[in-house]
């Protein structure tokens, strides 16, 4: 099938993964159930089964469980002497939870069930070498991370911004560029403080392995994040017929400051206002305009040309 067809250079990444994405349970076929137990055992410098006896306590307290250090040394010795009763040189993945779950947890198998998931499998997300090839928007995002000190995590992240701080605002840009493009490692969520400010934002972050993949597959739009994000909407607009689909996604260049893609959206989105007579159309775009309006003042972009469209 190949005979004939003319050859192509292409590159191979590495992606990071995760503990979770290796266990077993995930459906991975040559997966492990105990991807964090053997991480722990690879990077432990010594006396593993009291390391990892402290790790569970210090689990178990973050959860508000009430673990001492006579917990963990009375878990230890039990660990051992399960090791010895069945013949093994060093306590094991199973002597330490039969261990923790008589004495840690004191009989109760709901704790356990949480240092399993935690622990024993674990969210801990893998790292590739600054040199691996990459493509250049992967490159452009990482070097966003670290200078607006957003790295990527498997557990669930909680981030509150107030776009009134430069840093705060660089931050809420980037994610929603990434939305843009369809890499989601932020989801926005209501205010935990309560505050109806539009000057408050509130994410959750979750960075996935497949997000690595979508943001090669999002290299198409550019080399940059920015590039990439303003392309992206510059087509959405062109190929998307609903009125509000248009306002909506005005309203999106405006949250992730695309200046040179909001021009070409509200071009079309008047083309699209002037030519529909449907009036139920209108009012299901004039939300996203007059909040659109709104933000343009707290993000300190000109929301005039929105402005004169709502009011058209």
């Amino acid at each position: 099938l190949l005979r004939g067809l003319p050859r192509v250079r292409v590159e191979a990444t590495w992606v990071p993964w995760t503990h979770r994405r290796l266990a077993r349970q995930s459906g991975y076929g040559a997966g492990i159930d105990s991807p964090g137990w053997y991480g722990h055992l690879f990077t432990a410098p010594d006396r593993p089964v009291e390391r990892w006896m402290t790790r569970m306590a210090g689990l178990l307290r973050d959860e508000d469980l009430h673990v001492s250090s006579a917990h963990v040394i009375e878990a230890v010795r039990l660990a051992d002497t399960l090791a010895a009763l069945r013949g093994r040189p060093l306590a094991g993945l199973t002597e330490t939870l039969d261990a923790a779950r008589a004495v840690l947890c004191e009989g109760s198998e709901m704790p356990l069930q949480l240092v399993r998931d935690r622990l024993v499998v674990g969210d801990t997300l893998g790292e590739v070498p600054d040199d691996a090839p990459a493509v250049p928007l992967h490159r452009d995002l990482t070097n966003l991370q670290r200078s607006l000190r957003l790295r990527p995590a498997a557990q669930d992240l909680d981030l509150d911004l107030d776009l009134r701080r430069d840093v705060d605002a660089a931050r809420s840009r980037l994610l929603h560029r990434l939305r843009l493009l369809g890499v989601h490692w932020g989801t926005p969520t209501a205010s935990g403080s309560g505050s109806t400010g539009t000057f408050r934002e509130r994410w959750r972050l979750r960075w996935e392995p497949e997000l690595a993949v979508r943001t090669a597959e999002a290299g198409v739009w550019g080399t940059t994040v920015l590039a990439a994000a303003t392309a992206k909407a510059r087509s959405a607009a062109v190929g998307t017929t609903v009125l509000a689909e248009v306002t909506s996604l005005a309203e999106r260049c405006l949250s992730a400051d695309l200046p040179d893609a909001l021009p070409a959206v509200l071009r079309v989105l008047a083309d699209r206002a002037a030519l529909d007579a449907d009036v139920g159309h209108l009012v299901q775009a004039l939300p996203a305009l007059v909040r659109t309006v709104r933000y343009g003042d707290v993000r300190g972009t000109d929301g005039a040309a929105t402005a004169a469209v709502a009011a058209g």
